[in-house]
């Protein structure tokens, strides 16, 4: 039976405790405080109201019936399993316990590798690395080559709704893996084996395009391609063998042409000098020629010009200079002999001796 509060307090009133007898002894101590509730508290409408809020504050905590969500980040709402198609854009946003829930998708750039190393391993997705195992690829010789590249993705933001009911919470999986492997196989598969480092730049550029052409394909634009990087092709042992043996026959066939190529530049050299040193003989020894050509013509000419010059009357006139000289010296020297030249040409010789054996030998020197 519940107890009146109001009665009771009532009954206290209208019989108090015994007093204590006094002591004149002990000092006056004051009564012990005892807290009272107002009257019909605990039937009032405020308590009532006190109680539901209580509840509803701790079912609000055990419940959380709101979510936070981050920028990167894009939240969808679930009601009764269905997707709302609008995305959630970062802010606190409420929903319906039980009924309603919200998954929050990370939007940021996240990175695959594809990679032969343990050390490149999953990271985590809140860094969002991931990796997957290199790419078997059969190249056009059905050698098996391995290749390892690096892409880099993110979603759609406005469309991430309809990715995530499509393909699930592993929609990379579903989506980048198959498309890159497919691209590469298709691409590399084209090569031989040992063109593959060659042409690497170009193989590189045919990945990169085909990979997002064929993510454009898909339907409502899940994600968005950052880069694609081809990081490494592996070759089998034998082929590597085979590809540093033609690249070192390579540099020696280099090697050797350089070779030839400088001796024949130094030959081209020394023939340069020696035909230059050639020329410039020839135009010295043409400079000597010409000029004893012009001081033979110049002295041809003096004698022309001397030739011309000396008449028979000029001749006479020498002849008798000449025979007067005789003259004077016949006076000084009686025992001189003259000889005159045939046809009376000057000079004549002079034999200025006394010694007629002697004069005889120079006429006969003179014969």
């Amino acid at each position: 039976m519940p107890i009146d509060l109001n009665e009771h307090l009532k009954n206290k009133q209208s019989n108090p405790r015994p007093e204590a007898p006094k002591n004149s002894d002990q000092p006056n101590k004051p009564p012990p405080f005892k807290p009272t509730l107002p009257p019909n508290f605990l039937q009032s409408k405020k308590f009532t109201g006190f109680v539901i809020i209580l509840i509803v504050l701790v079912l609000l905590i055990l419940a959380k019936p709101f979510m936070v969500i981050q920028s990167g980040e894009i939240g969808i709402k679930v009601t009764a399993g269905k997707y709302d198609p609008l995305p959630l854009q970062p802010g606190i946003h409420f929903f319906i316990p039980i009924v309603q829930d919200i998954l929050v998708i990370d939007t940021r750039v996240r990175t695959i590798n594809f990679s032969r190393t343990e050390d490149m391993g999953i990271v985590g997705k809140n860094q969002g690395i991931f990796r997957n195992d290199a790419i078997n690829v059969m190249d056009s010789r059905g050698l098996t080559v391995s290749i390892e590249l690096t892409v880099q993705y993110r979603l759609n933001a406005q469309t991430t709704p309809q990715t995530i009911a499509t393909y699930g919470l592993s929609w990379e999986q579903k989506i980048i893996n198959p498309v890159v492997r497919d691209v590469v196989r298709s691409v590399v598969g084209r090569y031989p084996a040992e063109d593959l480092p060659i042409k690497r730049n170009e193989i590189a550029a045919l990945i990169n395009t085909d990979i997002n052409k064929e993510v454009s394909k898909l339907p409502n634009a899940p994600v968005h391609l950052s880069s694609i990087q081809l990081r490494e092709i592996v070759l089998p042992p034998k082929i590597k063998e085979q590809i540093e043996k033609v690249q070192i026959a390579r540099q020696e066939s280099e090697r050797v042409k350089y070779e030839v190529e400088r001796a024949k530049q130094e030959a081209q050299k020394l023939a340069a000098l020696a035909k230059g040193e050639a020329d410039a003989n020839r135009i010295k020894a043409q400079g000597v020629a010409d000029a004893i050509v012009i001081e033979a013509k110049a002295k041809s000419a003096a004698n022309l010009s001397i030739a011309q010059s000396l008449t028979d009357k000029l001749l006479n006139l020498r002849q008798i200079e000449v025979q007067g000289q005789f003259n004077e010296a016949l006076k000084a020297n009686q025992n001189a002999q003259i000889l005159l030249t045939p046809g009376g040409a000057v000079p004549n010789i002079w034999l200025d001796t006394k010694s007629k054996p002697k004069a005889l030998a120079v006429q006969e020197q003179h014969k």
